[in-house]
């Protein structure tokens, strides 16, 4: 059988080499930035700013020029808005 340079296949990988990582694996954050922030809580970035400007967004903690969200003040804010629904239904 011809070699794969020669009939212009491309060469073959062994089923490990596509799997393997290269370089160092990804640290991970323990702050949202306000894409993923939006992305894990399911609505659009639009109607995150319109909370915020509201009064009714999570705290903000900005580091440089980039706004990140903590894990802490996400779990507050879900944890606040829980509490104003319950208040709402009653």
């Amino acid at each position: 059988m011809a070699r794969d340079e020669i009939t212009g296949r491309k060469p073959r990988q062994s089923v490990g080499s596509a799997k393997r990582r290269r370089g160092p694996l990804p640290v991970p954050t323990h702050v949202f930035s306000i894409p993923s922030f939006c992305a894990a809580h399911g609505f659009s970035e639009a109607f995150f700013h319109k909370l915020v400007s509201q009064g009714l967004g999570p705290r903000l903690m900005k580091v440089g020029g980039r706004t990140f969200i903590t894990f802490e003040a996400a779990a507050d804010w879900r944890a606040e808005r829980e509490r104003a629904a319950a208040t709402a239904a009653e």
